[in-house]
């Protein structure tokens, strides 16, 4: 454990060399691959083999002159699906000493025949770990680092490097398992230079146009985002090379496309006042007086942004108009092909570009060069995700992570000031390891029987070794064996077929034919989004990214779309693939991807409400000293302050960590609108909404649609002649709570999502082709079907898996029932506040509001019966407590 910058992967391959040149054995040339190095991104492999070669080539230098067997080669594992024939056949004739991998190319491994290259592996390195202990991909490598100890003669040594671990100890037993773990954490301070930055005066008044424009220049029509843009570029245009960090995808796009307008505009209109006067006298020549002007000649028009203009807002011309502007910044995120990424990445390191927009596509520890400024639009997802980030500025011993963060609004400036303290102070975020998840279990267990016979009690006992597993019931066990083996019937779903034959006189599991194959092609934990792959016309192998579904069936042959800072129109729409060619400099639209985010942790969510109790309660004075602290400009300083004391004006208390505020007030049609402001954050709020609208279901017969979000719980109360309901609708006992969450996910749309999702990663969703896209509508409707026939069975692994994951993974129940303990024993406070108008705080979360019922994702089926999906959730809670327990 060590800062960003600080050199832990050089130090932990220099050991793995230094063992490789100083052992005495010489094995096989088929099996000499001794270092395993593991990486959560591809493109961090590349950039770690990358930065292999000049060590690598300097000791094999001395190593000559010293007469010594130069330490040997490395190279990078197969791909997910199908990797060309050449590059396995290569692999298994001439495989590397020290091989670059994923989570997904080591579980390939050991599922075909290149497991036999690794019979002599004695090092395991995983970068990263943390950005994968946590999840399901986790326990995924987990299982087959047990594999992997389960093909060798004796364990691996197993390394895990990271910046942002915190409990050390539950990443330890991840990385070990059932052996022990030494944890290595020496003394290193991180300098960190934060600035908080807004930059308009008043968040609540933004007509004006942004600072440093033109006097002409058009009002921003209530958007901070122009006065951002325009920042932004002074900042990038100050320094030598910058990465500029936006939580999404879509927001990395647009912002690439209006830094590269804003700097174009610029470079011209420099270069429009610098040609007048070189041309001295001679340009009052074609001179024109005003009036002839206004007679013969159209009045230039100032400029508006897309946002202002009918049906524009997705479009964007994003530079590149005139060739004699260089390109300021361009995107990098994972929808943007791998080869385009790279020559990015090259381009910035060697000074070619001078900005980046990514989204975590850079998070980690990928070395971006000599970057020389960090900045972050909006609050970062969380403290970890943060400090990696800035880190990316810096990158070296004993050098300063600069950081810049522009908040979108003033909900966003207090969580941007809160996470700000929190980097300072290097208070991230605990993580714990998923508990027995199922549907891993089953790819897994297919895996391994595909290969080879598997004794069952030791392939219990090998699973049980792993962190995620070490509480495994020997009932879920036998129900997972069930599954693969074919207890469910394959009459109703195909997919339920056998894929292995379980021998219960002998106790052994072997593989049916086909078991392999699905195995590889379906395998993984990343779930398959049904993602669109954009390839340049005329040229297969030019991959430019890849599109959401429902982007591409939004557009038409002709269209011109931005990606990557450069435009492109669509020659040709196929069933799996966008064919393109370049339309440099023509206005497009901006893409649009749909992704799942967490929300901000119950951690984070207590630390923001007692971050606004202690400023709110302070003189202001202290407060302004207190926040100016945190490194919040004056502006900053100003609006925050100004945020919280327009809050007590509105509804006379302030959401804290020990108050929670009910607010009421009437809509545009007169319907009651009831808003809980909470910090806790959207793992607890989203299940407490799930009580909240049962019991609205219950107590009143009506569906309040309850939408929650980061700061609160919004719903919504028809008119009645009935007093609406007050805070007594957010209190609940802790055991009635527990029940009926557990009771209402089964028919919440998260609930179909995770289970669609859930059987993919079983192998009961299989991929037809590897080489062809699987239509993410067709996904879903076929998950529906698999889930028709699944709810008779209550204990059916996967939807016992699917309650376990929203229950434990998704929500955070346990610290829901601890604040409902805390309301019941009047340690947090409900008060209720009657408004004519949104309050301040209310105002960020109504447009959420809006936005959830407006764009709908996945819903359950619908079915006559009107049952649950899952009509009885009592062997998913022993799963559930019995993980917890371990």
């Amino acid at each position: 454990m060590a800062p960003t910058g600080s050199g832990k992967t050089l130090a932990s391959f220099l050991w793995s060399i230094d063992r490789l040149i100083a052992s005495t054995d010489t094995p096989p040339a088929k099996q000499r691959t001794r270092v395993l190095y593991v990486s959560p991104l591809k493109a961090l492999g590349v950039d770690v083999e990358r930065n292999l070669r000049s060590p690598l080539v300097g000791i094999t230098q001395t190593a000559k002159r010293m007469g010594l067997e130069p330490p040997g080669r490395h190279g990078r594992g197969p791909e997910r699906g199908h990797p060309p024939s050449s590059d396995r056949q290569k692999l298994l004739r001439l495989p590397p000493d020290i091989l670059i991998t994923t989570p997904e190319s080591l579980y390939l491994m050991l599922t075909s025949k290149a497991r036999e290259t690794l019979v002599n592996v004695d090092t395991v390195i995983v970068d990263e770990v943390h950005a994968v202990a946590s999840s399901k991909r986790g326990a995924h490598l987990a299982v087959s680092l047990e594999r992997l100890d389960d093909l060798l003669e004796k364990p691996v040594q197993r390394i895990g490097l990271s910046a942002t671990v915190r409990p050390a100890e539950e990443v330890a037993r991840f990385l070990g398992g059932r052996a022990p773990v030494q944890i290595i954490a020496p003394p290193a301070q991180k300098t960190f230079d934060l600035r908080v930055v807004v930059p308009v005066d008043d968040m609540t008044e933004l007509g004006a146009p942004p600072v440093g424009a033109d006097a002409t220049s058009s009002p921003t029509n209530g958007s901070i985002w122009p006065h951002v843009e325009e920042s932004v570029v002074d900042l990038i245009e100050q320094h030598r090379s910058t990465i500029v960090f936006a939580n999404s995808r879509r927001l990395a796009e647009r912002l690439t496309a209006r830094l590269n307008e804003i700097h174009e505009e610029r470079a011209l209109a420099t270069t429009e006042v610098a040609e007048p006067v070189a041309a001295g006298v001679g340009a009052v020549a074609v001179a024109q007086s005003p009036g002839r002007a206004s007679a013969h000649a159209p009045v230039a028009q100032p400029k508006r942004p897309p946002a202002q203009l009918v049906g524009g807002s997705g479009q964007t011309e994003g530079g590149g108009s005139d060739p004699s502007v260089p390109v300021l910044a361009r995107a990098h995120h994972g929808s943007v092909s791998k080869d385009q990424r790279a020559i990015i990445e090259d381009d910035l390191k060697s000074g070619r570009l001078r900005c980046v927009v990514a989204t975590s596509s850079l998070e980690l520890g990928i070395d971006m060069g000599e970057v020389d400024l960090v900045i972050q639009v909006e609050a970062p997802p969380s403290v970890a995700s943060g400090l990696q980030r800035v880190g990316r500025a810096g990158h070296q011993v004993g050098e300063v992570s600069r950081g810049v963060l522009f908040p979108k609004h003033r909900a966003d400036l207090v969580n941007s000031a809160v996470t700000v303290e929190r980097m300072v102070s290097g208070q991230i975020e605990s993580i714990s390891v998923p508990a027995n998840p199922l549907d891993v279990l089953a790819q897994h267990t297919v895996a391994a029987g595909a290969v080879d016979t598997v004794d069952v009690e030791h392939w219990f006992d090998l699973v049980r070794r792993s962190a995620p597993f070490s509480g495994l019931p020997r009932s879920a066990f036998d129900a997972t064996l069930d599954l693969v083996t074919g207890r469910y019937p394959s009459d109703e779903f195909a997919e339920l077929r056998p894929r292995l034959v379980w021998d219960r006189v002998h106790g052994t599991l072997t593989g049916r034919p086909g078991a392999q194959r699905l195995a590889v092609t379906s395998g993984g934990s990343i779930p398959d989004r049904g993602m669109f792959g954009v390839f340049m016309v005329g040229e297969r192998a030019s991959r430019v990214g890849e599109l959401d579904e429902e982007m591409v069936y939004e557009s038409r042959v002709g269209d011109v779309f931005a990606l990557g800072a450069t435009s492109w129109r669509i020659e040709e729409i196929t069933h799996d693939r966008v064919l393109v060619s370049p339309a440099f400099g023509q206005p497009g639209r901006v893409p649009f991807w749909k992704g799942d985010g967490l929300g901000r942790p119950a951690e984070l969510g207590r630390a923001t409400g007692a971050f606004v109790r202690e400023v709110e309660s302070a003189s202001d004075e202290d407060a302004r000293a207190r926040v100016a602290g945190v490194g919040l400009d004056d502006r900053a300083v100003t609006n925050l302050i100004t945020f919280l004391r327009d809050q007590r004006a509105a509804t006379g208390h302030v959401p804290s960590d020990t108050t929670l505020v009910v607010e009421r007030f009437r809509d545009e049609l007169g319907d009651w609108r009831l808003i809980l402001h909470s910090p806790y954050g959207m793992t607890v709020h989203a299940p407490w909404a799930l009580a909240v609208a049962a019991r609205l279901r219950e107590r009143h017969g009506i569906d309040g649609g309850a939408m929650a979000a980061d700061d609160g719980i919004v719903v919504r109360i028809p008119e009645t002649d009935a007093e609406p309901p007050g805070a007594d609708l957010f209190v609940f006992d802790r055991d009635d709570l527990e029940a009926i969450v557990t009771d209402e996910v089964g028919g919440s749309a998260l609930f179909a999502a995770r289970f669609r999702e859930c059987a993919a990663r079983a192998l009961l969703l299989p991929r037809r082709d590897p080489g062809r896209r699987s239509p993410l509508w067709q996904q879903r409707q076929r998950a529906s079907q698999l889930l028709e026939v699944a709810q008779k069975y209550p204990t059916f692994p996967i939807l016992l898996e699917t309650v376990r994951e929203v229950l434990q993974d998704v929500y955070d129940v346990p610290s829901l029932l601890g604040i409902a303990d805390e309301i019941a024993r009047r340690r947090i406070r409900l008060v209720e506040s009657e408004t004519e108008q949104p309050s301040p705080f209310a105002r960020t979360l109504l447009f959420g509001y809006v936005a959830a019922f407006m764009y709908e994702g996945d819903s359950p089926a619908r079915r006559t019966s009107g049952c649950r999906p899952v009509a009885r959730l009592d062997a998913a809670q022993r799963v559930a407590r019995s993980g917890r327990a371990a």
